[in-house]
């Protein structure tokens, strides 16, 4: 895999007492995301004890640190000297993730509102949200929750002016332009289009959820019956996600 090194002009900010924020040109792409992914893992590389957790969503990274052991600017100096002192890019794997969706009416609460909404059919909305993969750009507000890019525009929707108190786990939805999973039981504005039978996100498990920034999402139509034996393969522990290397 042939990558670029690629460098940027970092704005670094205090975060609080015990955090550093590290932020890129204010753009989502890829290439932007590569390098944080590949500055991420060159800091882990480190093995920095005083670090205590690693975030990062779009064009942002935030580090977590005991401030007790090193100090704001002192940390900064060595992220500043990591990140330039870099000659070659991490071979850093990325996979693309293969999640049964079910679009069933009883899963797409707003699936038959937005195909009034685009003029177009239920089908032509399920067939074009499964065209395409999505590349995961964070894991945001809700833990496990996968801001993901790439959606097609005209499947762009704005979220519900009414949120919904209680969105079930694993349900797919449309907001503006990003479609999501929601990987637990939340309230939530988006328009719910499927379900997924799969747990995203769990956290009894030693990884709470495999997916990643960087990796991508691929969604394939399955049917209700599909849905159902997926879903008791999960529950029983015997289900095993897809997912292929991304080659570049």
């Amino acid at each position: 895999m042939n990558l670029k090194l690629s460098s940027y002009n970092l704005e670094f900010k205090q975060f609080g007492k015990d955090a550093i924020l590290i932020e890129w040109p204010k753009e989502i792409s890829e290439e932007i995301l590569l390098d944080i992914r590949n500055f991420v893992f060159e800091i882990e590389k480190q093995k920095l004890q005083y670090i205590i957790d690693i975030n990062f969503v779009y064009y942002s990274l935030l580090i977590t640190y005991d401030s007790d052991e090193v100090g704001y600017l002192d940390f900064k100096n060595v992220l500043n000297l990591l990140y330039f002192k870099r000659n070659s890019i991490s071979n850093v794997t990325k996979f693309v993730w293969h999640i049964p969706v079910c679009y069933d009416e009883i899963f797409g609460f707003d699936l038959h509102f937005l195909a009034f909404e685009k003029k177009c059919t239920v089908k032509d909305i399920v067939t074009l949200h499964c065209s395409t993969n999505y590349v995961v750009y964070g894991i945001g507000f809700l833990p496990g929750f996968l801001y993901l890019g790439g959606l097609s525009e005209k499947l762009h929707y704005p979220r519900r002016i009414q949120p919904r108190l209680k969105v079930p786990m694993g349900s797919i939805g449309i907001g503006g332009t990003q479609t999501g999973i929601y990987p637990k039981n939340s309230p939530g504005g988006w328009q719910i289009i499927g379900k997924t039978p799969i747990t995203i996100f769990n956290s009894n498990n030693k990884i709470p959820i495999e997916i990643e920034p960087g990796d991508e999402i691929r969604f394939l139509n399955i049917s209700l019956n599909e849905f159902e034996v997926i879903e008791k393969k999960c529950k029983a522990g015997n289900y095993e996600l897809y997912k292929e290397i991304l080659n570049d």
